[in-house]
């Protein structure tokens, strides 16, 4: 998990409630049934060499995490970490605006303490990395569906991503309201929330699909729900969504993602919410063998 400083270029989309507020203000309004997501949204992924993930990777995100706690830095994020695909890490950060980031940003950089803390952990931390990679994101609220999402007691995300081909962007959105108002009438208890990319690498088209779940055993469900859903489109449905999907869509791919509370900084209402889960207590040292 790298300090942010700068903004790099592009356009995303996100579905569903992937939702850290870096505010207090904010942060207070994560526990109970749900909570908007946050208007500007932060993904920073890192890439690990092979053999690096695990304990190899926690040891040197955990530096991170000691640093924000020493400062009690306002800021907070929670990691996720690949269960498919290449392994890798996400890191989840929110703010109430562009300006909000920007001002924590400059905050950061005149905490020379916590500053000197961040260069020495993305020092060490970058020895563990193939890639890396920030994406930074608007909410899209007209787009999403039920977005409001008891996040504190979320465990993984299953996340798709779609890559529209270019002078195409009408048929994703024709697409998109098509799951929408479907999804309402099959599934009632749906939910997404999508964000608009502003800045970020290789993501002009690009689109992602986020499904939080409490549990893998959600999956099974979620299969039981694409029966719902083509059923309630009907014969004539099912052929329009595969003309749209056919004329917008590139590439596709699904991989599934774990949080990771040991690489997180969540906010306390968050901590409040799930103790067992979001300050997991660490393994005790060995004791000695008494001398004979």
């Amino acid at each position: 998990m790298k300090k942010l400083t700068g903004l790099p270029v592009g356009l995303c989309l996100l579905f569903t409630g992937l939702m850290v507020n870096s505010s207090i203000a904010m942060a207070q309004q994560m526990s109970g049934a749900g909570t908007p997501p946050p208007p500007v949204l932060v993904i920073q992924r890192e890439v690990l060499k092979p053999g690096r993930a695990g304990s190899n990777h926690l040891k040197t995100e955990s530096a991170f995490v000691q640093a924000m706690t020493a400062a009690k830095w306002p800021t907070h994020y929670f990691a996720a970490e690949s269960l498919s695909g290449v392994p890798r890490a996400l890191f989840f950060i929110g703010y109430p605006s562009f300006a909000a980031w920007e001002k924590d940003n400059q905050d950061t950089a005149k905490n020379t303490t916590l500053s000197a803390a961040f260069d020495h952990a993305a020092f060490v931390d970058g020895e563990q990395l193939s890639d890396y990679s920030t994406g930074v994101f608007t909410f899209n609220e007209e787009s999403s569906l039920h977005a409001n999402i008891d996040i504190a007691h979320m465990r993984y995300f299953e996340i798709s991503q779609f890559k529209v081909r270019p002078g195409h962007e009408k048929e994703w959105g024709d697409l998109v309201k098509m799951y929408k108002s479907t999804f309402e009438k099959a599934v009632p208890d749906a939910q997404w929330a999508i964000f608009d990319s502003m800045y970020g690498l290789e993501n002009g088209g690009l689109h992602l699909v986020f499904v939080p779940m409490k549990s893998l055993a959600e999956v099974d469900a979620h299969m039981a729900d694409d029966k719902k859903f083509m059923a309630a489109l009907g014969e004539k449905g099912m052929q329009k969504l595969g003309e749209l999907s056919s004329a917008c869509i590139e590439s596709e791919q699904t991989n599934v993602f774990q949080f990771n509370p040991k690489m997180s900084y969540p906010a306390e209402e968050w901590i409040k919410e799930d103790p067992g889960f979001w300050r997991p207590k660490m393994a005790a040292a060995p004791k000695k063998a008494a001398t004979p």
